[in-house]
């Protein structure tokens, strides 16, 4: 299926699978262990259904909303997503353009194939840095320093991958990183010639922002979980997380966190915002749905600070399901890598206009002409 057929995430994720390898299909696609976890956040928004509102003035529809102190076309954010090379030689900037040209929040990981001052010379609009705590925490400062000079709207501290989760199927296809051909993965790249051939003539799988000596990069390219088990600091605590916000002194996000407790701490250190966030079911297999924390963690901090819904989000009406239990904004990650191996930036660019219009057509159709118009009344728990 060509990308411009495409109409919802599952047709990009259906056109992903037939341009990829199995074992990087497999990595892009799988979670941890029995992959619950990774089912269940997309599955939870089905308890949740939405109230209509009618004989309301929709001629004129809004989804502007203003998060971590930057105005966006609407409270959708681009998740930071390792290594976008492997799905596609558009890479980073594949989807880092189009998401700028749509006036989305994006975010690139510390595990990003494209550098912090590649992104920001093809994203003019708002940009986040997700980053790690390492083990070298002068590493971990000076990316704070180069995000500060590229001008980065804000910063997000990941939490939950201090240890890497046990990924069943990466094993099990023999996944390895950077990719290459072996006898048993010589059938399935055989079957994805467009794919094999741009990894011939594109083979830039380098972590962009962390290569190096210092990285612990300098004999030889290490995969992303032997770069976390060996690079991540696991004596991290909420003192070191309270002076990273200190040091990077603007919009802080959090992400990671699903209990009350844990957002309490984040809103009493100085965090800007939380991202509800089970890693995509790639971590802790048996964590809750992002969008079953809302409501709990809403009640508990009030307004002291930003809820973003990381996991999970595959339709428009999700947003609105979001924002109805009282979160600010939601982020995904496959789907815009669906549709990067589907069909490169045209593939993101598209999927990213079909989104947009899924949340303003189910915007009117619930009856709001703004984003910020969506309450508590819009949504209610199914029985």
């Amino acid at each position: 299926m060509s990308y411009r057929r495409c109409l919802d995430v599952g047709d990009f994720r259906r056109a992903a699978r037939r341009a990829l390898p199995s074992a990087i299909f497999g990595y892009l696609d799988g979670g941890a262990d029995d992959e619950w976890s990774l089912r269940d956040s997309t599955a939870a928004f089905e308890k949740y259904a939405l109230m209509p509102e009618y004989l309301r003035d929709i001629s004129s529809i809004d989804t502007k909303a203003t998060i971590l102190g930057v105005e966006v076309a609407a409270p959708v954010i681009l998740s930071p997503t390792g290594i976008p090379r492997l799905f596609h030689h558009d890479r980073d900037t594949g989807v880092a353009k189009p998401a700028g040209e749509a006036g989305l929040l994006y975010t690139l990981s510390t595990l990003g194939t494209a550098s912090i001052e590649e992104i920001a010379a093809v994203n003019s609009g708002p940009k986040m840095f997700q980053i790690y705590i390492h083990k070298d925490r002068g590493l971990t400062s000076d990316l704070v320093a180069r995000c500060k000079a590229a001008g980065y709207a804000a910063l997000c501290l990941t939490v939950d991958a201090a240890v890497a989760g046990n990924r069943q199927r990466d094993v099990k296809s023999g996944f390895v990183m950077p990719p290459r051909l072996t006898l048993k993965s010589f059938a399935s790249f055989a079957m994805h010639p467009g794919w094999t051939a741009n990894l011939l003539l594109h083979p830039g799988f380098a972590l962009a922002n962390v290569s190096g000596e210092r990285a612990g990069m300098d004999r030889r390219p290490l995969g992303v979980i032997e770069y976390v088990n060996t690079q991540f600091d696991r004596t991290v605590t909420w003192d070191d997380a309270e002076r990273l916000v200190r040091e990077w002194g603007g919009p802080f996000a959090i992400k990671g966190l699903q209990s009350v407790h844990d957002a309490r701490r984040a809103a009493d250190i100085g965090a800007t915002a939380i991202m509800i966030s089970n890693h995509g079911g790639r971590q802790l297999d048996g964590a809750p749905a992002p969008i079953d924390c809302v409501r709990p963690i809403r009640d508990a901090v009030g307004d002291s600070i930003e809820l973003i819904v990381d996991g999970g989000v595959r339709r428009g009406a999700h947003v609105l399901k979001a924002l109805a239990l009282g979160a600010d904004a939601v982020s995904f990650g496959r789907p815009q890598l669906y549709a990067l191996a589907a069909g490169g930036e045209g593939g993101v660019r598209r999927f990213l206009q079909l989104f947009l219009d899924e949340l303003r057509r189910g915007l009117a159709l619930i009856g709001c002409a703004r984003i910020g118009d969506v309450g508590e009344r819009h949504v209610m728990m199914r029985s």
